[in-house]
């Protein structure tokens, strides 16, 4: 009779374990996962919040961010990807740019994050990295937002991308 009541509290204590533990998963939110990002995408819009809509800004430290719309970033599931700049509009250089990106959670954020790769550079050598959160993902839209400094201010850049 001993063996039967202890068998049945160690069942009931495993039953309120694991439901305990289904509650509280069901009540996160899932990650962004590297599957759901990958493929090609083309940078369709670029707006700006807290900035003024005509400003000169930067970004990614290689141009200025009217260069990139119209861009195509190519994020293979390898992570060894790449972004392509084809506007020539207002003095832009076509251009492409070798990335090895990934994925990064950051205070509860997903962010999307990448470095710059050249020829004969490796991307544990290179210190200098870039992020973004992603701010909504379905399976045609990305959308990214990076804070900027800006005259003092802090602002946010957005970029809409559609997978293509």
């Amino acid at each position: 009779m001993k063996h039967l009541t202890l068998a049945m509290l160690c069942l009931v204590a495993a039953f309120f374990t694991i439901s305990c533990k289904t509650q509280s998963a069901a009540g996160t939110t899932q990650s962004i996962s590297k599957g759901s990002v990958k493929g090609s995408w083309i940078v369709t819009d670029i707006r700006f919040e807290g900035i003024p809509a005509h400003s000169k800004v930067t970004v990614f430290d290689q141009a200025s961010f009217g260069c990139f719309k119209g861009s195509q970033w190519v994020l293979p599931s390898n992570a060894n990807g790449s972004y392509t700049l084809s506007s020539t509009d207002d003095g832009c250089s076509t251009a492409t740019q070798p990335i090895v990106w990934s994925l990064y959670k950051l205070n509860g954020a997903d962010m999307f994050q990448f470095k710059k790769v050249g020829t004969g550079l490796k991307a544990k050598n290179v210190t200098d990295g870039y992020r973004v959160e992603i701010s909504s993902l379905s399976n045609t839209t990305m959308e990214w937002k990076a804070s900027v400094n800006y005259e003092d201010k802090t602002g946010a850049i957005i970029y809409t991308l559609q997978r293509s």
